[in-house]
């Protein structure tokens, strides 16, 4: 299993696999550098060790009001790096003091001296240390001296387009995309929360929902509209549609609500935590007449997350 460590209880290994970056999303570019993290690591018969941040860099370099959202949370990078292999996630309280620190001081004193390089691994792009001065080449002058092996990793294409966790982000946030941020995760987005009590107007209409809080406020909300969803309870998985929206047609408030009607689904969990997997937009959140012509669109969207599921498997 990964281990989720900060760097202060880190410890250190000289037949180390290492990389470097925040890596949210882990999507289809990082997996690229993350197997090859893995493959050197049992090579050498060390251990791979991936070294992100928390909060984004983003945060603290460009100020406190430009909070960046997150595609995956710590607690889902390190159960996502478990699944593909790697021994230890350790994390970096990300602060302004530390982002002075020079690239090479942060490879000599954090990563050499306090976990330990074998065999570093980088993306073609990264940068790092004060001012982002560290790149490539700084890490392949100081592999000379400090003793360990560079490997290059190049970018992921996917559609043209550079599989980027800035490009998934927009795409959710900009348009719902969720089909193109499936594509370039290699998996569906998740999004988790507790379910709590709602005005129970999706009851009225034949379509009870289950009304999420997403406790982790800097987790990324995709558009407004419908989707196509599958839910995780008790490692049971079921199909069914979500809304993020305001409900127009049953309400005149502007607050921006998370409901899910889960297929088949009757059980009573309020309290309990519910992970929701989105496949493709169905539609845009709009306003109807009433309710019968709410009722008849609801059926109309059911039939088509049926459909669409149906396709996929």
């Amino acid at each position: 299993m990964t281990s989720l460590t900060y760097l202060n209880d880190a410890t250190h290994h000289p037949q180390t696999a290492i990389t470097v970056g925040t890596f949210d999303g882990v999507h289809l570019g990082h997996r690229t550098l993350i197997e090859k993290l893995v493959t050197k690591a049992r090579e050498i018969n060390g251990r791979s060790v991936l070294v992100t941040f928390n909060p984004h860099p983003r945060e603290v370099l460009h100020g406190g009001h430009n909070t960046v959202g997150l595609l995956t949370t710590l607690e889902e990078r390190a159960e996502i790096l478990q699944q593909l292999g790697v021994d230890a996630m350790v994390v970096i309280p990300f602060d302004r003091d530390f982002s002075l620190l020079s690239s090479q001081d942060f490879i000599q004193k954090i990563l050499f001296s306090k976990i330990g390089i074998a065999e570093f691994i980088i993306g073609y792009d990264h940068q790092f240390g004060k001012n982002r001065e560290g790149t490539i080449q700084t890490v392949k002058e100081l592999s000379g001296t400090l003793g360990y092996n560079v490997h290059l990793i190049q970018a992921h294409e996917v559609a043209h387009h550079t599989v980027s966790s800035t490009l998934i982000r927009k795409a959710l946030v900009e348009k719902g995309d969720v089909r193109l941020a499936r594509t370039m995760l290699g998996r569906p987005y998740p999004l988790s929360g507790m379910v709590v009590h709602g005005d129970k107007k999706g009851r009225i209409l034949g379509f009870p929902t289950a009304n999420l809080k997403i406790e982790e406020t800097r987790k990324v909300i995709p558009q407004k509209g419908v989707y196509a969803v599958e839910v995780l309870l008790d490692d049971q998985v079921y199909k069914g549609m979500l809304n993020i929206g305001v409900r127009p047609t049953v309400t005149s408030s502007a607050e921006l609500r998370i409901e899910v009607n889960i297929f088949g689904f009757t059980s009573d969990i309020y309290g309990r935590q519910l992970r929701v997997r989105f496949y493709d937009k169905i539609r845009e959140e709009k306003k109807f007449e009433g309710l019968d012509a709410l009722r008849a669109q609801l059926h109309q969207d059911k039939a088509d997350c049926i459909q669409l599921f149906k396709a996929l498997y």
